[in-house]
């Protein structure tokens, strides 16, 4: 079997093997996981003498493996196997062996192997497991641990084993868990002693001439002292031979990983659990304030920084051991149960390691500033939470807040807007919001410290700008900046720190001192553009300021005119969107010098389309950095709504609005009238300029819109002057529709256009309808486009159902049949199902807004009275889909068929109560509609109902279903009473096979709908 094994291995392995040879050996080889003999085929090959090859070693290793975790292996066998590993290893690895060590990855496999047998066989056995492996660290009749290979598998056991039992990161339950606590006792109890032990004398042993041992060592110390007594570490023989590594001096200046592993030593050992006032000494014992300060004053942390031979390596090291030490500092003050020794011993810690905290707070590498971010959150929310605070307290919060406030700066290495620092930029902004966030925290325990200090910052700010001008450091003036922005958490109300809605006034006033500051220093005229774009943030965050103080209107609105001209794309762009929101929060102020600023931008109301390039669908680009041509046109509309909010304000006389807007849209449909012919004939620019037309005349009808709706909550429709001007912008749009509505993106366009286009034209909309339906709803539209567009539909009739009337009953017939086409189009994938689903809910939502608004009407109609049955038969199906992701539309459905039961069911002749009462016989509106409920609208709902699938019990969107299902029964018993019962005892409860007594009972007397709902949902389980 082993040649078999052997072979079978080696042709899959093979890149040359016949494929159908692999397959067969691939199919030979996993029947071996389940073969009870296989693995002690696969022992023999691994251990034997001569060697197979190194993957039929590995291959062999992995079969055996298996065969432990599945415990294929009973008692014998395991001892089998115990046996003759150790055998192997005795000759491969212990002293004076003539064997070959493996290579690593048979080494780390044979390890994962021994590991196996450990967790079986420690308990009762291999009791000896430790000593076999101890002994493999001397050479023969020697006393000392020098027996390199037996040292290195020595270690490598050690690691599996704590990685196996004692990992925190691999959560372990039940059986497992028991499991792993009593080997862990069963070693403190048996070998630990000896295990330490071992540790102290490898490292005198190596500790000047293997640095692989040395680091090997170390993180095994680091591994297994979280749970240990600590006291086998924490010893004078020990920390002889670990504080010399911790401190030892890199002559080569490069990376030193023994250094570095015996710092995180140091920290796994300080991070050990224990009582606070064992923490307290142990900090003292370990002198770690003193070794703190030698790493940090070091030449590769001292010397050398700000040069690129600054070791960050140790500075992330040293980072996280300050980390560690002040994190369980502040857990020891936290605690209030400890005693008065042990809080003063961490009070005077605390001042001792804030000074290291800090500088490595504000070391120049993001890396190790964030390392240490955990343990000043802490102290901060220990400070927040302390109440009034003593001195020794307060005076920490000044220096605290100046290295945050220095961090947010960028430093000298950095520059701005460079492509190929895109990532680097990004890390920075993500720094910048953790420190915002102990920036607050600052805030909340110091509120008068905070607005002083930053008050005093920004205004050496600008003394420093007034003195030097463009000469001064960009930097130090985004920094500013940056704080002006930031400073809202406190001045505005509802803001992060306002408290209860309610702004700190010291904080409002200086904001508006800095902000009058700002504007007058001409800081807009700085070069860098980072700056301006800091510039336009604060003035659009800051809108209420110029709300009091108009006389700065003007001169901002001029900067912006010229900002949004600015050479640098990500100014340019940028700009555009944020003089959009600046002119519509400001629309009242700046209406009166709409003519002005049309004139100073109309030349990038120039459109000029721009057919992608390869790179367009760039997954790195953002918001902020992609520059693509549909990136640019997308910020260029913000143009287009901004000066429409600007044209529309209550102060700018009705006929200089339609002026406005005329001077914006002639040229665009001059342009159109241009390109059209050569987009009906396909060319894709061309296509593309009708496309970007069409959304920036929607665009611009939405600043009118938008202008005109914060004018009054609910103000008299749009001046006619301007509807008629949006008309002749409809009219082109229909135009482009009707050439060129077999592109999908032009439908999107000119249905994008529509909905923007209501809020403008108002009811002059209407006689367009038929045309939009035509273009929009045409033979290549999706189910999708269908929805969307009933969507837009359902809003027309809820604004304009006073009107809209006629129109409806003229277009209500074609626009059915386009959906019921849509509706009964087959479907083919996961998409197609998601389509029908929301066309399916847009429909039965668009008939629900018609019966709502008392239009029903002209559903019944001499118009529409042929398309009658097949509503109300496209309701039923969908009312009865009860399929997931169809509960939605099937409980509107139900609720369609309720209002058509309540309109054309005539008055009500039953009555719901203790003693239901029937008076006189059905009158329906529409002759005939009583059998109509009876047959098609009750025997829908019983289909559901009877669904095996239908589980109201179970699900809340089902219940929801069950609900409409029971108010419509209910509907349809007070318009045909006595019928209605009639029909249920002699047709529906024959056909059940139930008692209904009970059911025309709760029918005929539960004035709470919830009483029949519940009834129902409990029939129904009782049947299931």
């Amino acid at each position: 079997m082993d040649v078999q094994i052997t072979n079978a291995i080696e042709i899959a392995w093979d890149p040359t093997s016949d494929q159908s040879l692999k397959t067969q050996a691939f199919d030979f080889i996993n029947q071996l996981g389940t073969d009870p003999q296989a693995w002690q085929v696969c022992t023999s090959l691994f251990t034997r003498s001569p060697r197979a090859s190194e993957v039929v070693r590995l291959f062999s290793l992995e079969i055996v493996n298996h065969a432990v975790q599945a415990q294929i292996l009973d008692g014998p066998g395991l001892t089998f196997l115990k046996d003759s590993l150790l055998d192997y290893i005795r000759r491969t690895y212990g002293g004076g062996a003539s064997d070959p060590v493996d290579p690593p990855h048979l080494q780390n496999k044979l390890t994962q192997t021994l590991t196996f047998l450990f967790v079986y066989l420690y308990k009762q056995g291999w009791e000896s497991f430790m000593d076999d492996f101890l002994a493999l660290t001397v050479s023969p009749n020697g006393s000392r641990r020098d027996n390199l290979p037996g040292v290195v598998m020595y270690l490598r056991i050690l690691g599996s084993v704590h990685d196996e039992i004692a990992d925190l990161m691999l959560t372990r339950q039940g059986d497992g868990s028991r499991r792993n606590n009593d080997l862990k006792d069963l070693l403190r109890d048996r070998d630990m002693r000896k295990i330490a032990g071992s540790w102290q004398e490898i490292l005198a042993e190596y500790g000047s001439q293997n640095d692989n041992v040395l680091e090997m060592t170390l993180k095994v110390i680091g591994k297994w002292v979280s749970w240990i007594d600590i006291y086998l570490v924490i010893n004078q023989e020990m920390l002889t031979l670990l504080l010399p590594l911790v401190g030892r001096a890199n002559v080569s200046g490069g990376e030193d990983k023994v250094r570095d592993a015996a710092i995180d030593t140091l920290t796994e050992v300080v991070a050990k659990k224990m009582k606070p006032s064992e923490k307290s000494d142990m900090i003292s014992f370990l002198n770690l304030r003193e070794i703190i300060q030698q790493l940090l004053a070091s030449p590769p942390l001292n010397d050398l920084r700000g040069t690129p031979q600054y070791d960050t390596d140790l500075a992330e090291a040293v980072a996280k051991l300050v980390n560690t030490t002040m994190t369980d500092i502040v857990r020891v003050l936290e605690d209030n149960k400890v005693e008065n020794d042990t809080r003063a011993k961490a009070e005077q810690h605390l001042q001792d390691f804030l000074p290291s905290l800090l500088r490595l707070f504000s070391d120049e590498f993001d890396e190790v500033c964030s390392t240490v971010i955990p343990a000043l959150t802490d102290l901060l929310t220990f400070l927040r939470k302390a109440g009034t605070l003593p001195a020794v307290y307060t005076d920490m919060l000044l220096p605290i807040l100046t290295a945050i406030v220095s961090k947010m700066r960028y430093d000298e290495t950095s520059s701005w807007g460079h492509e190929d620092e895109q990532t680097d930029e990004a890390e920075f902004q993500e720094l910048r919001k953790r420190l915002q966030i102990l920036q607050k925290s600052v805030a909340a325990v110091d509120q008068n410290l905070y607005i002083n200090f930053l008050s005093d910052l920004v205004g050496n700010m600008f003394s420093t700008l007034e003195q030097q001008g463009p000469q001064m450091d960009w930097r130090d003036l985004d920094l500013a900046l940056h704080e002006i922005y930031l400073f809202g958490e406190l001045a505005l109300p509802n803001a992060g720190l306002a408290h209860k809605s309610q702004p700190n006034s010291i904080a409002s006033e200086r904001l508006a001192v800095m902000m009058g500051k700002m504007v007058e220093s001409g800081i807009v005229n700085f070069p860098h553009p980072a700056i301006l774009l800091q510039y336009m943030e604060i003035c659009v965050r800051y809108y209420a300021f110029f709300e009091t103080q108009h006389q700065y209107i003007p001169q901002v609105l001029e900067n912006f005119v010229r900002l949004v001209h600015h050479e640098h794309v990500r100014i340019r762009t940028r700009s555009w969107y944020l003089f959009l929101r600046f002119a519509k929060q400001l629309r009242a102020q700046v209406g009166n010098v709409a003519q002005t600023v049309i004139q100073s931008i109309g030349d990038l109301l120039t459109i000029k389309a721009e057919m992608p390039g390869n790179d367009a669908d760039d997954d790195m680009s953002s918001d902020e950095s992609d520059h693509s041509a549909d990136a640019i046109f997308n910020s260029q509309l913000y143009l287009f709504e901004a000066v429409g909010c600007i044209s529309s304000t209550s102060t700018t006389p009705v006929a200089d609005q339609a002026m406005y807007a005329r001077s914006v849209m002639e040229p665009l449909f001059s342009d159109m009238s241009v390109h059209l012919q050569r987009a009906k004939s396909g060319d894709a620019q061309a296509i593309l300029q009708i496309h970007h037309i069409v959304m920036a005349l929607g665009t611009l009808a939405n600043g009118f819109a938008d202008g005109l709706a914060g004018q009054k909550n609910q103000g008299p429709p749009p001046p006619k002057a301007v509807s008629d001007e949006f008309s002749r912008a409809a009219e082109a749009i229909l135009i482009a529709l009707s050439e060129l509505n077999t592109n999908g993106e032009i439908r999107a366009a000119c249905r994008s256009a529509f909905s923007r286009l209501l809020g403008v034209m108002g009811s002059a909309v209407l006689p367009q309808l038929p045309q939009w339906i035509e273009g929009l709803l045409s033979r290549s539209s999706s189910k999708d486009e269908m929805a969307m567009f009933l969507r837009l539909l359902e809003q027309v009739v809820y604004n304009f159902k006073g009107e809209i009337y006629n129109i409806l009953d003229l277009l209500l017939t074609p626009l059915l049949q386009r959906v019921f086409g849509g509706l009964n189009e087959p479907i083919s994938g996961t998409d197609d199902e998601i389509q029908l689903q929301e066309l399916r809910r847009e429909y039965v939502s668009f008939v629900q807004v018609i019966l709502i608004n008392e239009l029903g009407g002209v559903l019944v109609s001499s118009a529409n009275q042929g398309t009658f049955d097949s509503l109300v038969t496209s309701i039923i199906t969908i009312a009865k889909t009860t399929v997931h992701g169809n509960l939605v539309a099937s409980r509107i459905g139900f609720n369609v068929l309720s209002r058509m039961a309540a309109q054309w069911g005539g008055d009500d002749i039953a009555t719901i109560a203790k003693e239901p009462v029937t008076t006189g016989a059905p009158a329906p509106a529409i002759p005939g509609f009583d059998q109509f409920m009876i047959e098609r609208f009750h025997t829908a709902c019983w289909e559901v109902l009877r669904d095996p699938n239908f589980k109201p019990y179970s699900d809340a969107q089902t219940r929801q279903v069950l609900s409409e299902i029971a108010g419509l029964e209910q509907t349809i018993y007070t318009k045909t009473g006595d019928i209605f019962i009639q029909h249920l005892q002699t047709v529906t409860f024959p056909q059940l096979g139930i008692d209904g007594t009970e059911f025309l009972r709760t029918l005929t007397t539960s004035t709470d709908k919830r009483t029949i709902v519940a009834y129902i949902q409990n029939l129904l389980k009782s049947h299931r």
